[in-house]
């Protein structure tokens, strides 16, 4: 039943948003500090950023130095900041003595490297007894920094790891080993590049930092807003526009924020509030918020912090050719969640925005240049820049660009708040990625990875679709409860090469086994993130419902639903990975984005129930299976898909008034 047109359009206030990113989003949950903590924590992010700038500009220190300063910034600003409970009613004005006393430790944890950096060299492999006490520190305030930046559950899995790692004797079958002492773990976690110090944090530490920072830079010239009006003129005219709006703008989004709940938040308190008002069910409201605000991390250029570490983790690949495989899954991502909410409006009955409601075009247009940073960021790493260099030049372009109009200037002020923004924004990324360097540590060592990874083999009887089946639901529940990053760390290294074992024991000939590679890391990425969407842990759909008002259960049901793509997409591309654009050619190129964008439509009829007219049940389970058939890049399957396709719009087609006239007659 549709809702009333008359409801008033009411966008969301500042408090009310900050309210429901505190709920449900750990990293937004801070303190509001005062006095000479919220200078102490102004000047602190802000020589975090020029430092990571520093570094990125020269890199004029070896990775132990960087990573722990990273480290020590992040660790010591996490402890004034996040306070350790987060209950209703604790204050959260005040710094108690024993944050202020843990932000010390993780600064001189943060300098110990530094400062004893030659002696640490040259007893590589020993650990004395003040190495043994830091390292212990290290480990118990990256732990707790991460539960409370992150979450609980990441600090559960590190902890386990480590458990692991020490109690290995102990442990059934294939997951027995010889077990590390404590000393052992101590000096692998702080004092090698494989524990806390290791590939994640780097990552953190050069990539992420910088890219984070430049979406900081892009917020301070309006272009969130502006991503908003634009979508509006190019979208809110059509058949249930603000919902299309929502798809336009949340994509955009993706690119200025790596969190699917401050994607909802940020668009959705605009996009929501102007789909109930059309007459939009609050819960489909906030299921197209939350599948599309969570779409923006898989969306290139700028993808989710953990499409960063997949370079490092696949090596051999740049940022660009990630950026590149993972295009046409994304079009066909946001394709799917466009045409259900277009389908939906149809069998609703809901019209576009009135012209009143559509900014002016003329002035909307004019500021087209906001987008030249982004495409800038295109072009640069095109052309073979590399990719913390191409951040860094985004960061200059857009600072040139904002210049073009009095309204979108930054000036002196508005860079040193985009500098400390975007330190802020990278607190819990260093410390996800710093828990997850545990995880990465005990794996390696233990060899963990290789005995979970045939446990997955045998537990699938060698069927990688039962590999993939049991790696998607791995990435989903342990995404429930952790963020992309960790979540990624976890199944790249335990299921990603149970996956690549299987598919070059399938094609033992394969002459690019670093496309089986792309296309395994690829598959855990994307559970990873839609586990935002997937109930009954949903939290990106939560957030919507919070602005919504719909029930949140229904709403993360109803995001699953048009996110289906998702669910399906990854499956293709391990399967036929010309989707992912390596090793095709453009003809064939072509032809699977067009086959796959047909069979989106089918996919989007069957699930929404609609096309020209209602669609019977019959005609929905033919439209899902016509969809898989074009969907996977296969020319028997191409060939029989489009014949059902061509059946079934036909039939629609020429049947799309009889409903009409029995209504009328009735």
């Amino acid at each position: 039943m549709v809702e009333s047109e008359t409801e008033e359009f009411k966008m969301l206030s500042e408090e009310e948003q900050l309210e429901i990113l505190q709920k449900y989003d750990p990293e937004s949950n801070t303190r509001n500090v005062s006095g000479i903590f919220k200078k102490i924590v102004f000047f602190g992010l802000l020589a975090f950023s020029v430092f990571q700038l520093y570094t990125a500009i020269g890199t004029p220190f070896t990775a132990y130095i960087q990573r722990s300063i990273h480290l020590g910034f992040a660790l010591a600003l996490i402890f004034i900041l996040f306070p350790a409970r987060k209950k209703p009613g604790v204050k959260r004005n005040k710094v108690p003595f024993y944050d202020v006393l843990l932000s010390i430790l993780a600064i001189g944890v943060g300098i110990y490297w530094p400062l004893l950096i030659d002696e640490l060299v040259l007893r590589v492999g020993r650990v004395s007894s003040l190495d043994l006490i830091v390292g212990i520190l290290a480990i118990l305030l990256t732990l707790e920094a991460a539960r409370r930046a992150v979450g609980i559950p990441i600090t559960i899995i590190a902890s386990a790891f480590l458990v692991y790692a020490f109690f290995g004797p102990h442990f059934p079958g294939f997951l027995a080993h010889r077990g590390q002492d404590l000393e052992s773990i101590v000096q692998l976690m702080f004092f090698t590049t494989d524990g806390i110090l290791g590939t994640p944090i780097s990552v953190s530490a050069t990539f992420i930092f910088v890219f984070l920072l430049f979406g900081s830079f892009l917020v301070k010239t309006g272009v969130g807003n502006y991503f908003n009006d634009l979508a509006v003129v190019l979208a809110g005219r059509s058949i249930g526009g603000p919902a299309k709006v929502a798809i336009f703008s949340s994509a955009l989004q993706g690119t200025i924020s790596g969190s699917s709940v401050a994607n909802v938040v940020g668009s959705g308190s605009y996009t929501i509030p102007m789909m109930k008002k059309l007459g939009y069910r609050k819960e489909f409201a906030g299921g197209v918020e939350a599948a599309a605000s969570t779409g923006g991390q898989i969306m290139p250029p700028i993808m989710g912090a953990a499409a960063f570490l997949m370079v490092e983790f696949i090596g051999g690949i740049t940022y660009w050719e990630i950026a590149k495989a993972a295009a046409i899954p994304a079009l066909l991502y946001f394709t799917g969640i466009w045409i259900m909410t277009h389908f939906e409006a149809k069998r609703v009955g809901l019209s576009g925005m009135s012209e009143d409601q559509i900014p002016d075009r003329k002035a909307t247009l004019k500021k087209i240049y906001l987008l030249l940073p982004i495409l800038g960021i295109i072009v640069f790493l095109l052309i073979g820049i590399p990719t913390m260099k191409a951040a860094l030049l985004g960061i200059v372009l857009t600072i040139i660009v904002s210049a073009f109009d009095k309204s979108t200037r930054l000036g002196l002020k508005d860079m040193i708040h985009a500098l400390v923004d975007g330190a802020r924004t990278a607190l819990a990324v260093a410390a996800a990625t710093a828990c997850a360097g545990i995880i990465v540590g005990v794996v390696v060592k233990t060899g963990l990875g290789l005995s979970l990874a045939t446990g997955l083999i045998n537990a699938a009887g060698g069927n990688i679709l039962l590999t993939l089946i049991f790696t998607m639901f791995a990435a989903l529940v342990l995404g429930m409860g952790s963020p992309t990053t960790a979540n990624y760390v976890i199944t790249s290294t335990i299921a990603a090469p149970a996956i690549i074992t299987l598919l070059m024991l399938d094609n033992p000939d394969a002459t690019v086994p670093i496309v089986v590679a792309v296309s395994a890391h690829l598959f855990v990425f994307y559970f990873g993130i839609i586990a935002d969407i997937t109930p009954p842990v949903a939290l990106a759909a939560f957030a919507a419902s919070g602005i919504s008002g719909g029930d949140p259960i229904k709403t993360g049901v109803v995001s699953a639903k048009l996110a289906i793509a998702a669910f399906i997409i990854p499956y293709m591309f391990v399967f036929n990975p010309a989707m992912l654009m390596m090793g095709a050619s453009l003809p064939e190129i072509l032809w699977v984005v067009t086959t796959a964008i047909i069979g989106m439509i089918a996919i989007g009829a069957g699930m929404i129930g609609y096309w020209y007219r209602k669609c019977n049940w019959i005609e929905r389970l033919l439209a899902v299976v016509t969809g898989l058939l074009l969907i996977y890049p296969e020319t028997i399957s191409d060939i029989v898909g489009l014949a059902m396709f061509v059946g079934l719009f036909t039939v629609q087609w020429l049947s799309r008034n009889k409903e009409k006239e029995a209504v009328t007659t009735a």
